[in-house]
């Protein structure tokens, strides 16, 4: 969808966003033992390092390697779009999900002996809530949001 490095920054950037909400919110209840208003009030300390995290690492690693890890498994050329955007974002979510749990065992947990264990469980517990709410949720919502940003930009691309 986006075409020039503005649209991009601004798309990753509305992902990131939605997205680290999610999964402060997720991992915070866990930890906290359940969801309450606690885990609300402990998120604003979190949300925005780990924004940052989230943001760096999928602006310089794991956007273009989710590319090209996607266009390695299917042609984009030749493909559905849904079946390339289905691709980016499983791609994607392979290589977020174990950056951001490494991000979160260190402010949750910090280096302890367990570090390694504590790492796996949070892949573990995050890796099936990254994919579905990726698929179903956030990139449904992210695209509608940039759509409706970018509305007269992206008629002028189909209009060429």
């Amino acid at each position: 969808m986006p075409t020039t490095k503005f649209q991009k920054f601004i798309f990753t950037l509305i992902t990131v966003f939605i997205t680290v909400h999610l999964f402060v919110f997720y991992n915070l209840a866990i930890e906290m033992g359940g969801m309450s208003n606690q885990v609300f009030l402990a998120s604003i300390k979190v949300v925005p390092i780990e924004f940052i995290f989230a943001f760096l690492l999928q602006t310089f690693i794991a956007g273009p390697l989710s590319l090209k890890l996607a266009f390695n498994i299917i042609d984009p050329r030749e493909s559905k779009s849904y079946m390339v955007t289905t691709a980016i974002i499983c791609s994607t979510v392979c290589l977020m999900c174990p950056m951001m749990s490494f991000v979160a065992t260190i402010l949750y947990n910090g280096f302890t002996s367990e570090f390694i264990a504590q790492w796996m469980q949070k892949i573990v517990f995050n890796f099936p809530f990254a994919f579905f709410v990726q698929l179903f949720y956030v990139q449904p919502l992210v695209r509608l949001i940039f759509r409706t940003i970018f509305k007269s930009q992206l008629q002028k691309n189909i209009a060429h």
